[in-house]
């Protein structure tokens, strides 16, 4: 569970990804040790996964998105996964519920490589089924601030800058 300073943390992160420790406790009004220890408590327990930097996927030359559903041959999941792995293309998938087995998000140069991608994909004998929808435009971008600042608690002691 996060709590009020762990998503000013977060959000203070976001703003300013190159910040350090030092400006963040400058900026939260809490000890440098207590960003220190926060920082690791939420790297520890998988809340925070990294610090890549984030990528345009357009300025970086791939343009072109898709959402794929996959319906497998049952008792193929790894198959399938080793698959899409190969697949550079293949951004992220998802096990989903409902009609489709696999929600894939697939990115490529063109609409040609996206075809390639798609051929790919349903030429697999592990897959039964294919069904892609292009990206036309991104209405709302990748985010978590939202969701955490409605759900924090108030952090636990000595931290009155968040009481």
């Amino acid at each position: 569970m996060v709590d009020r300073l762990d998503v000013a943390l977060i959000e203070a992160m976001h703003t300013h990804p190159r910040v350090g420790d030092l400006e963040l406790s400058r900026t939260l009004g809490v000890a440098r040790a207590t960003v220190q220890a926060r920082l690791r408590k939420l790297q520890d327990s998988g809340v925070i996964t990294g610090y890549a930097p984030d990528i345009d996927l357009a300025a970086a030359g791939h343009p072109v998105q898709a959402f794929v559903t996959l319906q497998i041959v049952q008792g193929s999941i790894a198959d399938v996964t080793a698959e899409l792995e190969s697949l550079p293309n293949v951004l992220e998938a998802f096990i989903t519920s409902g009609d489709a087995d696999i929600v894939c998000r697939v990115a490529a140069t063109s609409h040609e490589d996206l075809k390639d991608t798609l051929l790919h994909i349903s030429r697999s004998g592990s897959v039964a089924r294919t069904s892609s929808v292009i990206v036309l435009s991104e209405l709302v971008p990748m985010r978590v601030l939202p969701m955490l600042r409605k759900g924090a608690a108030d952090p636990p002691g000595r931290s009155p800058a968040f009481r």
